[in-house]
């Protein structure tokens, strides 16, 4: 298989790394950024470009891996000039269809995972999540998608916007959370790795308890004399203490309904 890479970000970056590792030859690279086209390009060991205009026109694949903000424009200015070949995107949170009307063989790849660009990843253990426009379309998705993991999913736009819901709320706020931490403990010269025991534990433990039931804290009970000391510990920052408030009624109001 011949593919094109349309992005070099995180995920681009990782699933280029990925598709190289399975065998598969990305012949070309095209990212705004010069830097970028070519950090990712070398890697690749292929060429790069940062002009639409130049990106080949025979590939067998072209994978648009960018800001869902820029998705819609770049997808208009490829398929100005290129229609055959398989063409997808990895956003999470934007239709399959948004290739409609431009090119005929089209879909969707979405590995739910969270990606840099310097920490490889092992895509055997992530699920990946396809949408096709025709059974030839989610055939071909198939087929690139099992070389890189055996977790394969149908999935259809609407649900899959869901599914990006839930891996923001699991993933990236989550990891504010823990950069909140990591806030709190530098004011007082701690250092943020006696938290790792902590952390691991909780990510562990819902691999084996329902989130639900594995909440602890004093939010559960809503203990009001441990929970406005903690806040009145956060008056440098308003919005800390907004956050701490939210989720702490959150998570009381929900350990409230499970035990109704």
């Amino acid at each position: 298989m011949n593919i094109v890479i349309i992005g070099a970000g995180n995920l681009a970056t990782q699933l280029g790394l990925a598709l190289k590792d399975a065998g598969q030859e990305v012949v070309q690279v095209y990212s705004r950024t010069e830097e970028s086209a070519k950090l990712l390009a070398d890697r690749l060991s292929c060429a790069w470009t940062i002009s639409t205009n130049n990106i080949l026109e025979d590939a067998d694949y072209y994978i648009f891996s960018v800001k869902d903000s820029v998705l819609e424009l770049l997808i208009t200015e490829v398929c100005k000039k290129i229609s055959k070949g398989t063409f997808l995107h990895t956003a999470g949170s934007m239709p399959y269809d948004i290739f409609k009307a431009k090119v005929k063989c089209y879909g969707v790849l979405y590995p739910l995972q969270t990606f840099s660009k310097e920490r490889k990843v092992d895509f055997k253990e992530i699920p990946i999540f396809i949408e096709g426009s025709t059974v030839e379309a989610y055939r071909r998705l198939q087929m690139l998608a099992e070389l890189l993991s055996p977790k394969i999913y149908p999935l259809t736009s609407e649900a899959r916007r869901y599914l990006h819901l839930a891996a923001v709320w699991a993933c990236n706020f989550t990891n504010h959370c823990y950069t909140i931490a990591q806030d709190v403990l530098e004011r007082e010269q701690i250092p943020f790795e006696v938290l790792l025991p902590l952390i691991n534990e909780t990510a562990r433990k819902v691999n084996e308890v329902k989130p639900n039931k594995a909440q602890t804290g004093p939010a559960v009970r809503y203990d009001k004399n441990v929970i406005e000391k903690q806040i009145n510990l956060m008056e440098s920052s308003p919005l800390q203490q907004e956050l701490y408030k939210l989720l702490s009624k959150s998570i009381h109001k929900t350990n409230s309904n499970k035990n109704t």
